[in-house]
Parts: C-alpha cells; sequence; structure tokens
C-alpha cells in the first residue's frame, strides 16, 4: 500500500496545492484495496470531496455523491448570516439545494427549525436526502419551488438559495473540477449569472411569511443589479459581505 510520503508527492505532481492534508484525507477513506484507485481518480481531476465522498462544511461532515455541487467554504458566510437573523422555531426553506449543506448547517446552528429543500437534479436530491435525513427535513425533486407544498406558502422564515450565478461564457474559465464535475445547471447563471437568482426572488414574496427572509450568494461586482432584482420583486434588500471568507451576500426581506 502507498504510503502518505508517496501519495503527497504523486499528488504534488499532478498540481494539488494541499498534497499532504489530501493524502491523508485519501488515505482515511480508502479501505486499502480501492486506494490506488482514489488517488488515481484525484490526479484525474475529480474534486476531492466527490473522491471521498464528503465535504466539510459548517464543521459538518455533508455527504457528497459524484455529479453533486460541492458546498464552497464562502458560504458558511450565508448560513451565519441566515442563523443570526433566526429567532425562536423557524421554517428553512433551502432551494438549489445541491447536497442539502445549507439547510442541514442552519438546522445545526439554530434550534427548532423545520426544514425544507428542492433541487432540480435527480442525483442532487438523492444526496441531499441523506443528509437532510438526519434533522428531520424534507427534499422535493423540480424546478425551482414547484414541487413544493402549498401549504407551505407564507411559512417560510429563511429562503436560503445558492444559485448558479457565473455567467455563461465565463464557465470555460473556472477550474476543471467544476466545469467537468460539476453539472453545468449548478454553474451557470446566464449572460449576466443572476438568471436563476431572479426567478428565485420572483417567487419568494408567495413562499416567506411576513418579515421572513431570502438570502442569496453573488459576486461583489453582480451585488447592485442583484439589489434592484430583489427590490422589484417588493423585498427590502442589503449586501453583507464578508471580506475574510470572500463571500457577498445579498438579503431580501418581505415586509409584514
Amino acid at each position: 500500500m502507498p504510503t502518505h510520503a508517496q501519495i503527497t508527492a504523486t499528488l504534488r505532481a499532478a498540481g494539488c496545492v494541499f498534497a499532504e492534508d489530501e493524502a491523508a484525507l485519501l488515505l482515511d477513506a480508502a479501505s486499502g484495496s480501492d486506494l490506488a484507485r482514489l488517488v488515481e481518480r484525484r490526479v484525474a481531476g475529480e474534486p476531492l470531496e466527490v473522491v471521498v465522498g464528503w465535504a466539510e462544511f459548517c464543521g459538518l461532515r455533508i455527504e457528497i455523491d459524484p455529479g453533486v455541487f460541492v458546498p464552497r467554504r464562502r458560504t458558511e458566510a450565508l448560513v451565519r448570516e441566515a442563523a443570526r437573523l433566526a429567532t425562536g422555531p423557524v421554517v428553512v426553506l433551502d432551494l438549489c439545494c445541491g447536497s442539502g449543506a445549507l439547510g442541514v448547517a442552519l438546522a445545526h446552528l439554530v434550534d427548532q427549525v423545520s426544514l425544507y429543500a428542492a433541487d432540480v437534479e435527480p442525483a442532487a436530491v438523492r444526496c441531499a436526502r441523506r443528509n437532510v435525513a438526519s434533522v428531520g427535513g424534507q427534499v422535493f425533486e423540480g424546478d425551482l419551488d414547484e414541487p413544493l407544498p402549498v401549504s407551505l406558502r407564507g411559512q417560510v422564515d429563511l429562503l436560503v438559495a445558492n444559485v448558479p450565478y457565473v455567467p455563461s461564457e465565463h464557465i470555460a474559465l473556472m477550474p476543471s473540477e467544476a466545469r467537468l464535475h460539476e453539472p453545468r445547471v449548478t454553474l451557470d447563471g446566464g449572460v449576466d449569472g443572476l438568471d436563476v437568482l431572479r426567478r428565485v426572488a420572483s417567487v419568494s414574496p408567495r413562499w416567506l411569511a411576513p418579515g421572513g427572509h431570502l438570502l442569496v450568494e453573488t459576486s461583489e461586482a453582480q451585488a447592485p443589479a442583484a439589489v434592484d432584482v430583489f427590490v422589484a420583486a417588493g423585498l427590502e434588500a442589503r449586501v453583507v459581505v464578508d471580506d475574510d471568507a470572500g463571500a457577498t451576500v445579498v438579503v431580501g426581506t418581505r415586509v409584514p
């Protein structure tokens, strides 16, 4: 069986910046017989989180399957802001949920969360259902809010959505880990990167409770346009910037 040093050298030669740490994770994930295959997959460019089967997010291990968007650490800023806004028992809706990481993290940070999530990608829904089951939530399969139960309308305190926001023409410039191994639908936000954000903002008033909040991640450059979208949807809007995380979050509130 290859040693930690040997795996580190192999990963470093393949261009992995954190080769030593990744080698330790691969060793931990392998049962022995499949270690060589795991290293081979990583060298071929698969995201480490997909290879080992999990991603760390807000201090939690979130299961990740092939073909499922890997939650970014910067998105933890969105979760922290959502948790700060929570008062008492809350209903959380996680749209474009991917692995379900945002909703699951909120359920661990906030007492008494009722969690609902939805995604259009079948692979994401299967993955999210395993993650969300740990906190007693429900995951629906379909386009944005279409599969949600009507009984949820007007009941959501926190609507979080890690929407795709990369402009279409910039997809080709993304790292190969994302560009080749994550579904394009999870990355491509249209010409200006805000297509899905517009759709989420437009449907959010029907689901938000009075005083409820919509939180979406964008780039810093997109934030002013995103604020205009929120306002046009009838929400009060503000921008939260976390320089340490490199994150920009637009927060919309349904005025009571």
